[in-house]
């Protein structure tokens, strides 16, 4: 690649900067959407910034302390040979732009992938073996509310070989900077799409050939007259039937809804100490995904 066809490196002193005008205020959501700026995605720390670059992904700049040039230089070298401009700044600055002491000085952004369409994701889901050549998995999500517990989600998705991650419509934006943080950049690699309306749109999830696994504590399913099962009963039923599972999700404190509960194939139980209620959810599914993989 010639250095007409690179990306600049673009030296800056002042947090105004109009060219720094997506990078402005990051911990403000409600400025961020002010400013339009939702189109895009905010991906921060090096281990993303790199998930990010092994995607097609559009890459429309990377923003680091003058620190990182070096330190990340490969990052660097990847965004301008996407064609992107890199702007370097102090530490003050860069903390000043984005409104936080940035977390080893790299951020980029980038634009926002399309809506995915359920059916074709499902599709590829489907064909895809889970760790160790476990059976298809997905995650579903309803009303999961916490960028954290989101991102985490995604990240323990990556871990063990789950083929998509699926959110009902009130799911939180996985887009969202603190998912793609705490995901670890995962987000951005991991398939997702929305599942509407909803539980109906559950139907289209088993026509897709899973089994609808809701994870549940078992005060929880027996709440509503159900029996749970273990992780471990469960794989044991899949591999007797060569079947995919999409692992049902509720938000932290709610859980899964009474109508969704109702609906699921399978009740599924981490057991734990008497003294402790639950998990949380990103662990409690970390659990089930493990055990589903089979190694």
């Amino acid at each position: 690649m010639s250095d007409v066809d690179r990306g600049p490196l673009v030296v800056v002193d002042d947090p105004a900067d109009p060219r720094l005008a997506d990078y402005r205020d990051l911990n403000d959501a409600a400025l961020r959407r002010r400013h339009g700026t939702d189109d895009v995605v905010v991906v921060e720390g090096r281990v993303a910034v790199g998930q990010l670059l092994a995607t097609p992904s559009e890459v429309c700049s990377l923003l680091v302390d003058d620190h990182q040039v070096t330190a990340a230089a490969t990052l660097v070298a990847g965004v301008r040979a996407r064609g992107a401009p890199v702007y370097v700044a102090s530490r003050p600055v860069v903390a000043a732009t984005v409104g936080f002491a940035l977390h080893r000085g790299v951020v980029a952004i980038a634009r926002r992938p399309p809506a995915a369409d359920l059916r074709g994701v499902l599709a590829v889901a489907r064909r895809h073996r889970s760790l160790g050549g476990g059976p298809p998995v997905v995650a579903v999500c309803e009303d999961v509310n916490d960028h954290e517990n989101l991102g985490a989600l995604f990240r323990n998705a990556a871990a063990f070989g789950v083929g998509a991650v699926l959110l009902s419509p009130t799911c939180a934006d996985p887009f969202y900077r603190r998912a793609v943080r705490v995901s670890v950049g995962h987000v951005l690699r991991v398939p997702s799409a929305r599942v509407a309306p909803w539980p109906d749109g559950l139907d289209t999830v088993r026509a897709a050939g899973f089994v609808l696994a809701a994870l549940a504590p078992a005060r929880s399913a027996a709440s509503v007259g159900r029996r749970s099962i273990g992780p471990g009963q469960l794989r044991a039923r899949l591999a007797s039937a060569d079947a995919a599972v999409a692992v049902l999700l509720g938000a932290e404190g709610p859980g899964l809804s009474p109508e969704v509960l109702a609906v699921a194939d399978e009740v599924v139980s981490v057991p734990t100490a008497a003294e402790v209620d639950s998990l949380n959810v990103a662990t409690a599914a970390a659990v089930v995904f493990h055990r589903l993989a089979d190694r």
